[in-house]
């Protein structure tokens, strides 16, 4: 599996009702893949799939994999705190036809050690023989998932990588100069993207892409590509606006962009929130500076208000 280049996060639209708003999936989906997306992860934590009733959950990979017609990768957020249930759910999205792989990350709350983590995603990876891409997000699950771990996952045949989202450097430097040839550190942060690309690291699994797919898949692909010079100049543009989706609880702040864009209904389900009113204006503000607003209707920019 060679995963590289920059992968979206997708978020979930909801429609006003609070369903699940497969159309604007669609379109989000197609979108991003024509803007030069290398692959899409539905329901991870930027899909709110810790709100998704299961049905929910498959009809979001089911719709992402339709829509994405094996154009690019789709590896589907699949995580629980319960080895079993994450097992059971590991089984059953695996019958989704053309899904290319799954992701998972540290079983949260429970905080278990290396040893329960390493048990926790050799059950999930021998349960299934689509590749595995581990999750390491230490401040959203209070589980850190060391290198020394991540090298043990790695000999199992369809561990093939893993989205390090822990935000430490000398740890990601670890992994990437001691990983096996083939096995893909992906960086989980957009402000952490040219750091662990210069490291050696093969992506980036973006929130901002939501947004602005284009720009940051360029800014990647020149990382990859060695083109510093072109990489550095997307990173010096857009980093306030990475840095500015997690300024409140993520997804909120990407959902309000997405509204501003035109692309989408500014709903979440709780316990998450739309943003503040304060939090939106410096977003609008934002986006108009970029020149990301041009082409958006008056009655779209007012919906998002």
């Amino acid at each position: 599996m060679d995963l590289m280049g920059c992968g979206t996060a997708l978020v979930t639209p909801f429609g006003r009702d609070g369903s699940v708003d497969a159309n604007s999936l669609r379109a989000l989906v197609n979108w991003q893949i024509e803007s030069g997306i290398d692959f899409l992860i539905p329901c991870g934590t930027t899909g709110e799939a810790a709100t998704l009733s299961e049905a929910e959950w498959l009809q979001v990979v089911e719709t992402v994999v339709e829509a994405a017609g094996g154009r690019v990768p789709v590896f589907a957020g699949c995580t629980h705190n319960a080895t079993h249930e994450a097992v059971v759910r590991a089984k059953r999205v695996a019958r989704v036809p053309r899904l290319t792989g799954i992701l998972t990350a540290n079983p949260y709350y429970n905080k278990p050690g290396q040893e329960g983590q390493y048990q926790h995603f050799k059950a999930i990876a021998e349960a299934v023989e689509l590749p595995v891409l581990l999750y390491n997000i230490p401040g959203r699950t209070g589980a850190n998932l060391e290198p020394a771990t991540v090298l043990r996952l790695a000999e199992l045949k369809n561990v093939i990588g893993v989205k390090e989202s822990s935000g430490n450097i000398a740890q990601i430097t670890e992994l990437i100069t001691t990983a096996p040839q083939g096995f893909k550190v992906l960086a989980g942060d957009d402000s952490m993207a040219l750091p662990v690309l210069g490291l050696g690291g093969a992506g980036l699994v973006s929130v901002a892409s939501n947004a602005i797919p284009a720009q940051m898949s360029q800014m990647v692909h020149a990382a990859l590509d060695n083109d510093w010079v072109t990489a550095r100049k997307f990173n010096r543009k857009f980093f306030r606006l990475m840095q500015a989706h997690f300024w409140e609880p993520s997804p909120a702040p990407i959902k309000a962009v997405l509204a501003m864009l035109g692309r989408g209904e500014e709903v979440l389900r709780l316990p998450m929130v739309p943003v503040s009113d304060g939090l939106r204006r410096k977003l609008e503000q934002m986006l108009g500076e970029l020149g990301l607003l041009a082409g958006v209707s008056a009655g779209e920019a007012a919906r998002a208000r």
